[in-house]
């Protein structure tokens, strides 16, 4: 009998268990046809989704059903743990889409094509855009003044207009609208070119942001499937509060994937820091800036406050600073499968944090199989980019460089990657090993002795010491340089610019076509001048990549390349390994592919084909 009474106890138990995790979760649903008032099941859906995020508790699912969202969706709660999260869900195989816009149909033709509209202020509660200016440090207006506030047409952004007047020619190819507040109202004109704007979905945003905790600490939420649009974000410096359309605010833990996020006035996915007093008062300095990180620490900044984000799988697109950002708060996280573009396309702003992903602090963080072009800069790790691994991207069309490091001690990795703007690499920084990429555009150098910027103990946040950039420390192994610029800039493809750095790089298996230049470090490269390999990306929706590298390549074999071949870091003295502190073996090409150990090919494909003839699609 005792043994059945303890059997019994035992089951009880292990449900009550049960009951705290998944197991026992809740499903609330969120419809359209919904009401706040119903129970948030599906014969009794809610109606809003922040309605939901006030019901929802660690391990339950929101699942929202199809239509159109107007919401600023700010949760008060995360999850307690991996295991027991938020999960916000867009119902399999429906469209949802979330906007921090409204529509707007009460436009009044004045012209031709020139409308206007007047809303009373307490239309935008407390918070209105076109009375919001974009500003921050390293924030370059151009002279005149920048609003959050947007107008849309069928879902396509209308240009901002520097004055009214500017209105009075005829539309071009961006229509312009202008806007004013007064004491009660505010008033837009906008030009709507050959169309009745009452009759369009004409949109204009009344939100700072879409997705996004209003306080700091609201860990382990899942936002999945939604079409995220219409943000009016301001400029996101690494020394302020980064708000961006979607963004865990200073949290842990979140994954944010398969979305389609677009039209952020500034920033599409924020994993930046909190707001504080000194919110951009850096006076645009590197000062500051430490100031920054010190205040950071005061309040807790480790890697077990914040950080370990996934975002992948997203569609990011038309945010005018970033598609990506975040100073601080991404440790230890993972960004992959997305692609990102027309980044910063309009251009009538500009400033030091642009980029497809522009990262401070990028500590333990993997970079890998991003599709970034169409961004100005595809990637950008400024400061304190240390156990960083960028893998496995295809970066092109971009009109300053595809990667830039600024002012890093290193270690960090750039493996397998394809590098194909007329600039490949902007290094200004120090202790970067680049292996088995392909690089078709140029490599500019430089030292940054004006700056003295933080290194750390392996995987942490801890300031170890501060020192300047003298340049080189850098490893460049089993690379192929195949510049597809004009003749007269391919000797800037390839190692040479490195001759002179004060602490010279580490350079071996590298293969150099068509006039790229190898440098003074290398004792054996693989010299091709006379061959072009002709490397060009075809497709649209899936890209390939084709090349004729000839017989020159599959017969010039390279050493394995582990974490005891890259060796240390000068400055940081740690070494190139996993984020767990586990050794790495680059034993994998872009594809995923296993390298034979006993004929590792130079370049990010295992098999360029035996007689260098390479057709791989790539995305």
């Amino acid at each position: 009998m005792k043994r059945a009474l303890n059997a019994s106890a035992a089951a009880i138990a292990a449900l009550t268990l049960a009951c705290a995790s998944a197991a026992c979760a809740a499903e609330l649903h969120v419809s359209v046809r919904g009401s706040d008032a119903g129970d948030g099941s599906l014969r009794t859906p809610l109606r809003t989704i922040a309605s939901a995020a006030r019901l929802a508790r660690a391990g339950d699912v929101i699942t929202v059903h199809e239509g159109t969202y107007r919401e600023w969706v700010n949760p008060p709660r995360g999850g307690q743990s991996d295991a027991r999260r938020i999960v916000y869900r867009a119902a399999p195989g429906e469209r949802v889409v979330i906007k921090g816009s409204e529509v707007v149909r009460s436009w009044v033709r004045l012209h031709d094509d020139l409308w206007t509209v007047s809303l009373p202020n307490a239309y935008f509660g407390g918070f209105n855009p076109y009375s919001d200016s974009i500003h921050g440090d390293w924030f370059d207006g151009q002279g005149r003044r920048h609003h959050t506030g947007a107008v849309y047409l069928d879902g396509e952004a209308l240009d901002e207009a520097a004055a009214l007047d500017d209105l009075s020619t005829p539309a071009g190819r961006h229509p312009l609208w202008f806007g004013s507040v007064n004491a009660d109202s505010t008033v837009i004109w906008a030009q709507f070119k050959g169309v009745d704007p009452n009759r369009k979905l004409v949109e204009i945003n009344v939100r700072r942001t879409v997705f996004y905790p209003g306080k700091t600490g609201v860990n382990y939420i899942t936002v999945r499937g939604f079409i995220m649009r219409q943000a009016a974000t301001n400029w996101a410096p690494p020394t302020a509060e980064q708000v961006g359309l979607i963004g865990p605010h200073w949290s842990r833990g979140w994954i944010i994937e398969n979305n389609l996020i677009s039209d952020s006035r500034c920033s599409g996915v924020s994993l930046g820091k909190y707001g504080d007093a000194w919110d951009n008062t850096s006076e645009n300095s590197a000062e500051g800036y430490v100031k920054t990180i010190e205040r950071a620490h005061a309040v807790g900044w480790t890697t077990e406050t914040v950080g370990h984000h996934i975002v992948r799988n997203n569609t990011i697109s038309n945010c005018e600073q970033t598609g990506i950002v975040g100073s601080l708060g991404a440790v230890c996280s993972r960004i992959e499968g997305n692609h990102i573009y027309d980044i910063w396309t309009r251009r009538l702003f500009t400033g030091a944090e642009i980029a497809g992903i522009k990262l401070h602090a990028a500590i333990d963080v993997v970079i890998r199989h991003n599709r970034i072009h169409d961004a100005g800069r595809g990637l950008w790790l400024d400061w304190m980019a240390q156990g960083t691994r960028v893998t496995a991207n295809l970066f092109y069309n971009h009109t300053m460089e595809d990667v830039f490091f600024e002012v890093d001690h290193g270690p960090y990795l750039v493996d397998n990657n394809l590098l194909l703007s007329p600039r490949s690499i902007s290094d200004a920084s120090e202790g970067g090993a680049y292996v088995h990429n392909l690089i078709t555009g140029a490599i500019v150098t430089w030292p940054d002795l004006t700056r003295q910027t933080p290194y750390h103990p392996a995987h942490s946040t801890t300031v170890a010491g501060l020192a300047n950039v003298h340049g080189g420390d850098n490893r460049f192994y089993n690379n192929i340089f195949a510049p597809t610029v004009p003749a007269s800039q391919r000797g800037a493809c390839g190692l040479a610019v490195y001759d002179s750095v004060e602490y010279g790089i580490q350079a071996e298996g590298n293969v150099y076509y068509n006039g790229a230049r190898p440098g003074v470090h290398e004792s054996a490269p693989l010299v091709v001048p006379s061959v072009d390999p002709g490397v060009w990306m075809y497709g649209s929706g899936g890209i390939g990549i084709e090349a004729n590298f000839g017989k020159e390549l599959p017969g010039h074999t390279a050493a394995l390349i582990t974490t005891a071949r890259l060796g240390k870091a000068r400055i940081a003295g740690v070494g190139y390994e996993n984020p767990d502190g586990s050794p790495m073996t680059l034993d994998r090409d872009y594809l995923g592919q296993p390298r034979d150990a006993k004929r590792i090919v130079p370049g990010p494909f295992a098999d360029p084909g035996p007689a260098g003839i390479l057709r791989v699609s790539v995305w």
